[in-house]
Formats: C-alpha cells, sequence, structure tokens
C-alpha cells in the first residue's frame, strides 16, 4: 500500500521533482564523464610519457570529486528539504487519518529511492554519450589518432559513480528520517499559513552599509589587479575574505534600501505590476542573503575557472608554436672558471654520436658573461621596481650576453625576427612579461652598457621578442646583444652557455620520437650531465599534461557549481511561487489578466536569477585579470574566445534552469 501511494505521490507532484530530477541526472552524468577520461579510446592511443600524465589527471579528477560528492550531496538535500516542505500539510493529514511517522518516513524513503534509481539510470545513460563526445576533446588536446574510434563504457566510473551517489541518498533517507521525526502534528497542518519572518532593516543603515560593501570590493579589486606585486599569501587571503563579506553585506543592505530608492520612481513603480514584482524580489532578497551570497560565489568561481581554464589552455598552444620552432634545443652549461667552453657539437663528436640523426643544417650559438655586467650595473636605475616585484633577486647575476651575428644566425634557423646593430649600439631580448616592463623601463631610464672601456647605447628603448633556447613558456629575462667586435675584443668575457638547434632526420612523427629516444639514451649512456636537452615533443607532451590537468578540473569543477547554483535558485523561487499562490489569485481577482500576471512572474524570476549573475561577473572581471597578471609565464592569449565559450554555458545551463523555473513555477500559479 505504501508503496502504490509513494508512486501516486510522485506523479501527483512530478512538477516538483522535475528541477530536482533533471540536477540529479546532470550531476550523475557529468561524475560519469569526468571519471571515465581514461577510458577514451582516445587516451588508450597515447604514448606512454602522455600516459604517465593522464594517470595523475585521474587521481586529481578523484580527489576532486570527493569534493564535487560533497557539493552534489548538499545540494540533493537541500532539494529534498524543499520537497518535505513542499509536502508538510500532506503529511499533517496523514497523520491526522492515523498514520504514524515512521510509515510517513517508509514513503520518503521509498521516494528517494525511486526517483534515485531513476536519476542514476538516465544519468549513466546521457554519461556514456557525452563521454563519447568527450573523446573528441580529448582527443584534440592530446592530438591523439581517432582513426580507429570505437564507442567506450567505462564499467570502473560507472561502479564509482553509483558507489558515491549511493551514499549520498543514504544520507538523505538518514536525513528524511530524522527531519520527518522532529515535526509535530499542529506544525504540518499549518505550514500553508506560516511565513518567513521578514526583518525591515533602517534604510539608512542599509545605504551606509552598501556603500561600505561598495568601497571594501572596489579595494580588494584596487590590490589584486594594480597594486597585486605587492600581494603575499597572507594578504591575498585577507583580500578574498573582504571580498566574500562585502558580498554578503552587499545583499544584506541591498533589499533594505532596493523598494525605497524604486518608490521614488513612481512612473516605473506604479507602471503595471511593478509594484508586486518589486516586493516580491525585495522580500526574496531580504530572507536569503546568504543563499545569493554562497550562489553568487559559486558563480564567480565558474566563471572564473572556465574562462581561464580554456584561456590557459589556447595559451599554452599558442605559445608552443612560438618557442619551439625545432625540434631539438641542447645546451651545454659552460663552468666559467673551468673554461670548460666546449660547444655542443665538439660534445657530441667526442663521444662518437651519430649526427646524421640530425639534418645537417643544425645553428649553434654561444653565451657569455663577465664580471663587470651584472644586474646590478644594468637594473640599477630601476631598483625599487625589481626588488618588489622579485624581493629574492640576485644582484650579483651576470647578464647573459650574445654577439649579433651568432643571435641572427640561431634567429634565422627558427624562423624569428633578426636585428642589427652599429658599433656603439646594443640590445636586449626578453620574452617574461613582468621582467621585460621592469628593463624597458631601464632602457627608457637612458641605461648604458659599458664593456672594454666603451661605452654602447641601447639602440631601443623596448625589449623585443628573441631567445636562444626553446622552451615552452616565456621564460627568457633577459639577454643583451652586441656588435660582434666586442665578443672579438673584450678579454673579459667568458663563455657561459653554447646553444645547439637541429631537426630530427625524419619525416613521420614516429620517426622522430624514435631518433629522439636514441638522443637521449645517448645522453644517458654517456653520463654527460652538463647539457640541458629540450625537445618539441617533450615539451609538447609536457604542456598539453599541465594544460589538460587545468582545463578538465577548471571545467568539472564551473559545471559543478553552476549547476549548483542554478538548481538552488531555481528551488528556492519554486518554493516561492507555492507559498504565493494566494497572492496570485487575489491579482486574478481584482481583474489582472492572466498574461500580465505570466509578465510579472517572468520579469520577477529573471531579477531574482539575474542580480548574483551580474555581481558575479564583476568580481570575474577583476578575478580573471589577476589570474592572467599571475599566469604570465604562459604567454597571453585572446580572451574573448573563452569568454563567449563560459557565456554559451552559463546560457544553456543557468538559462536552462531559469525557463525551467519559470514553466513550473507558472504551473504551480495556476493549479
Amino acid at each position: 500500500m505504501l508503496f502504490k501511494l509513494s508512486i501516486k505521490n510522485m506523479k501527483k507532484s512530478i512538477q516538483d521533482y522535475a528541477i530536482y530530477f533533471l540536477t540529479l541526472v546532470l550531476g550523475v552524468g557529468i561524475f560519469y564523464v569526468f571519471n571515465s577520461l581514461d577510458s577514451q579510446k582516445a587516451i588508450l592511443e597515447l604514448s606512454e610519457s602522455t600516459k604517465a600524465i593522464v594517470d595523475l589527471l585521474m587521481t586529481l579528477l578523484g580527489g576532486v570529486s570527493v569534493f564535487v560528492s560533497f557539493i552534489l550531496g548538499f545540494l540533493i538535500i537541500y532539494a529534498n528539504n524543499f520537497l518535505i516542505k513542499r509536502r508538510k500539510r500532506e503529511f499533517g493529514i496523514y497523520m491526522t487519518l492515523g498514520m504514524g511517522k515512521g510509515s510517513i518516513s517508509k514513503i520518503l524513503v521509498t521516494e528517494t529511492l525511486i526517483i534515485g534509481v531513476i536519476s542514476l539510470g538516465v544519468g549513466l545513460l546521457l554519461g556514456v554519450f557525452a563521454s563519447q563526445f568527450m573523446s573528441i576533446f580529448v582527443a584534440k588536446m592530446f592530438e591523439a589518432d581517432m582513426t580507429a574510434y570505437t564507442f567506450a563504457f567505462s564499467s570502473k566510473a560507472a561502479v564509482k559513480t553509483i558507489v558515491y551517489f549511493g551514499i549520498m541518498y543514504l544520507s538523505v533517507l538518514l536525513f528524511n528520517t530524522i527531519t520527518i521525526s522532529r515535526y509535530k502534528l499542529i506544525d504540518l497542518i499549518t505550514a500553508v499559513k506560516q511565513n518567513e519572518k521578514i526583518k525591515i532593516k533602517n534604510p539608512m543603515i542599509a545605504v551606509i552599509t552598501f556603500l561600505i560593501s561598495v568601497c571594501a570590493l572596489g579595494y580588494a579589486y584596487y590590490n589584486v589587479t594594480v597594486k597585486y606585486l605587492d600581494l603575499n599569501e597572507t594578504k591575498l587571503m585577507i583580500m578574498i575574505v573582504i571580498g566574500c563579506v562585502s558580498t554578503f553585506l552587499f545583499f544584506w543592505s541591498l533589499s533594505g534600501f532596493l523598494l525605497k530608492m524604486l518608490q521614488g520612481n513612481k512612473r516605473f513603480y506604479l507602471k503595471n505590476l511593478n509594484m508586486f514584482v518589486m516586493r516580491q524580489v525585495n522580500s526574496k532578497i531580504n530572507t536569503t542573503v546568504f543563499s545569493m551570497t554562497v550562489i553568487c560565489l559559486m558563480l564567480f568561481v565558474t566563471i572564473g575557472v572556465l574562462s581561464t581554464g580554456v584561456s590557459l589552455n589556447e595559451s599554452f598552444t599558442e605559445n608552443l608554436k612560438k618557442s619551439t620552432p625545432k625540434d631539438i634545443c641542447i645546451e651545454n652549461m659552460i663552468d666559467g672558471e673551468k673554461q670548460n667552453d666546449k660547444t655542443v657539437k665538439e660534445i657530441l663528436e667526442e663521444n662518437d654520436f651519430d649526427m646524421s640523426l640530425f639534418l645537417p643544417d643544425y645553428v649553434d650559438a654561444t653565451a657569455y658573461e663577465t664580471e663587470e655586467i651584472t644586474w646590478k650595473q644594468t637594473l640599477s636605475n630601476v631598483k625599487e621596481d625589481l626588488t618588489k616585484q622579485f624581493p629574492m633577486i640576485r644582484w650579483d647575476s651576470k647578464e647573459f650576453i650574445v654577439g649579433i651575428s651568432d643571435y641572427n644566425k640561431i634567429a634565422r634557423f627558427y624562423g624569428i625576427k633578426t636585428y642589427d646593430l652599429k658599433e656603439n649600439e646594443y640590445m636586449v631580448l626578453c620574452t617574461f612579461k613582468s621582467m621585460k616592463e621592469i628593463r624597458d623601463k631601464s632602457l627608457q631610464n637612458g641605461m648604458e652598457l659599458r664593456l672594454n672601456g666603451k661605452t654602447y647605447q641601447a639602440k631601443y628603448k623596448e625589449c623585443k621578442d628573441g631567445y636562444l633556447n626553446m622552451s615552452q613558456s616565456n621564460t627568457n629575462m633577459g639577454i643583451i646583444v652586441v656588435p660582434d667586435e666586442v665578443i672579438k675584443n673584450d678579454k673579459t668575457l667568458f663563455k657561459a652557455s653554447n646553444c645547439f638547434a637541429a631537426d630530427y632526420n625524419g619525416t613521420t612523427d614516429k620517426e622522430k620520437a624514435e631518433i629522439e629516444k636514441k638522443v637521449t639514451n645517448f645522453f644517458e649512456q654517456k653520463k654527460i650531465k652538463q647539457c640541458l636537452i629540450d625537445t618539441k615533443l617533450s615539451l609538447y607532451e609536457s604542456s598539453r599534461g599541465l594544460s589538460a590537468i587545468v582545463t578538465f578540473i577548471a571545467i568539472y569543477l564551473g559545471i559543478i557549481f553552476l549547476i549548483s547554483s542554478a538548481a538552488l535558485l531555481a528551488l528556492k523561487e519554486l518554493s516561492e511561487s507555492a507559498d504565493n499562490k494566494e497572492r496570485y489569485e487575489i491579482l486574478r481577482k481584482i481583474g489582472t489578466d492572466q498574461k500580465m500576471i505570466n509578465r510579472a512572474l517572468f520579469s520577477q524570476i529573471g531579477i531574482f536569477f539575474l542580480i548574483p549573475l551580474l555581481l558575479a561577473a564583476v568580481h570575474s572581471i577583476f578575478g580573471i585579470i589577476f589570474a592572467n597578471k599571475m599566469m604570465v609565464t604562459f604567454g597571453e592569449a585572446s580572451l574573448l574566445h573563452s569568454i563567449l565559450i563560459t557565456a554559451a554555458v552559463i546560457v544553456v545551463v543557468y538559462g536552462g534552469y531559469f525557463i525551467a523555473t519559470y514553466i513550473e513555477s507558472k504551473k504551480i500559479i495556476q493549479n
């Protein structure tokens, strides 16, 4: 009998379960997709070194999944709490008819199990199919071969999803049983007449609090964007706390004067049902200050991690194309005191290396140092800026110096810009953005270079792009390029490093990979430790690995936070619609047509969804700027593409919940 009653209740309350069911299905599907990445065909075709990166990614995603399960568990409990509140009167009637709390708990347990099993099944089905599309994304990120694509199902991910969500549902069952046991019959019967207590705020205090919150947010924004160089871990945490508290105060104060401010505009306030809409919105904000704060911060995290995650991936890709033009770069770090000044080519030939593994057009360039030219000499006129940004700087660090011909030789080989210098000129190459800004300032302040008794003037008042060694990021802190005569005549110069660049004598990726293995094995067997090797394949693999880890975790957390935020707002709005049925009925009785009521409901829900999103968007602008400044070593990429992708995801998910909430709310107030 209880089972039949549970089925009938679910059919009767299907509109209440719609948002709840949608959230569960999406949660299960996303959970499965991100925990089944290692079973994708694209992953199975990767090289051993890249698979190691994927293993690390899966370990990290496993840890993130535990955190995600807590978020989804809280969301499921919150949703169940909403459903129980909606049915208080129903449970009260059951109790007046003689049904005990144990039987009511059994009804809830049955309903929870049924909806849980169905949502698990549908969610897993959705996840299995969605994971096939994820294969395309994975293949593109890791540049894997998808020609032998086959449909993949991860039993490991499915079991993990079932176990995690099973634990969540058991928690919900326990929560429901405890909740029902605490209710009194009088509270259940009169639940429909009970309203949330609304505390009226003093408008003047609300305005002052609002101004304080805005000023505090402005202070935090200023520190993370303009004064970000002064931030350490402690100060950064203080800025985060200020941001969170200010967001709470913003919503707390908003309801205290928003209505008063709008009432001053009679033309707007008295038009159509604006009076009703604004009073409803004001009441909702007033009673959901903490919830709105949490939702706003979750949306901020969503926008931030999705935008920066996608942007970082693009930045990695674009930067690698520029900084890895050849197959291999070998640098011999020469010890100036021992005068181990052999070139890489000489080291290879001495150890009987097969040079035919490289194409014959390989080149090398030598960088020099001198005791006369250190950072103290070249950057003394920007000492304050440099110390502030790099407090652990060693002022006795020697500058790298290279002749113009040597640099142009390797620059032509890399396919990057070459330069020319007069006999009394020098120039600086730098790709690390923060350091470039400081060096540019030093050059603009008229920094002169004195070598072998002769003074050299900077040809350019800013650093130029250029490098000797390949890398996966813009890490060139500065190379001084001088006329060839300096290298020939200055006896104080000693060799600091020799950079050797070459292409493999192979045409396919497989042939190049085999050559690379021979080269790395050669250096290991000969125990040549003074040489540093960077290859295009290894740099791409490590970069793709880091990019994949950041991107996948960002997307995972971003989508979960977005769904959670939208679901919380939707459930709160549905609860409000159920409580306000009588108010809408009064509007009908005084002659308001249904179209006007629907427009008022649409505006009310739209404003409720929009307010936390707008503040989150403002937070995100400054958050993204800060993130980009912190990740400058990975290069810069256009944010437009990543922002458009993030906006599209928000429109689909957040907008989808908004539309579903409006449709369900409209049904509630019409019944």
